[in-house]
This record gives structure tokens, sequence and C-alpha cells, in this order.
């Protein structure tokens, strides 16, 4: 299942040349991955308020393809790739119509919130997440 958010760009996200500045695709990942995951019912807050683990990023692989310019409007699709005991594989997609930005590959580890250890992703989180 491919989640789909939609953003445009504001002057705080670019650099002096209106180019959107290459850190800011990993917030704009970010915003799009928290709204794909509570779209599939695994809401950060209650990941930790009910089994007391939560998702860190782990690696980051980002492919820049075209620059994003002030105004646009970007979609983000996310695809929940591969999930195993503790981690989570997702791509995230930058497009600008039909125009390709940029590609990440993102891997999320859970842990425990008591102590930063890894965890297991509770089994009805992972369910939901393959789906």
């Amino acid at each position: 299942m491919k989640h789909s958010y939609e953003l445009r760009v504001y002057y705080q996200d670019t650099d002096a040349g209106g180019i959107v500045y290459h850190a800011n695709y990993l917030a704009f990942a970010e915003r799009a991955r928290t709204e794909a995951l509570r779209e599939r019912g695994t809401p950060h807050a209650q990941m930790v308020a009910e089994h007391g683990v939560m998702f860190v990023v782990r690696r980051v692989n980002l492919h820049y393809q075209r620059p994003a310019r002030l105004e646009d409007v970007i979609r983000v699709e996310t695809v929940f790739h591969e999930v195993s005991g503790a981690s989570v594989t997702l791509l995230q997609h930058f497009w600008r119509d039909s125009d390709s930005l940029a590609v990440l590959e993102l891997g999320l580890g859970c842990i425990r919130v008591s102590d930063g250890r890894a965890a297991r992703i509770p089994a009805d989180w992972a369910r939901k997440l393959r789906a």
C-alpha cells in the first residue's frame, strides 16, 4: 500500500537560490512517514503509550534527482517495504507532478523508550505495517 502526502515548498525551506535545502527533504519525509503511520493505525504516541516502544531512524540513503523550488507542490509517496522483528525499511519517493525529485530509503529500528535498547515490534503493529 502506498501512502501519498502533499506539501508546498515555503521560503523557509529554501536556500538563497530558491532551491529546497537538502536537509529539508528529511523533514518532509518525516511528516509524510508520520501521516503514513497514522493512516495505518500505528501513530507514534500510541505506540509509546501502549507498548513502551518507538521507532528511531537507523539508516538513510537519499538520492537527489532534480531540485524542488519555492512554491512547488511536492507529493511524497511512502511504501513500507520490509518489516522484520525489530526494524522497518521503507521507501519514500518525492514527486513534482510527474518529475521524480528524490528517492529516500530509510531504515527504522524499534527501541524501548525506557532504556533505548532494541525491541521487537509489537505483533499487531507489525501486522498493520505489512498490510
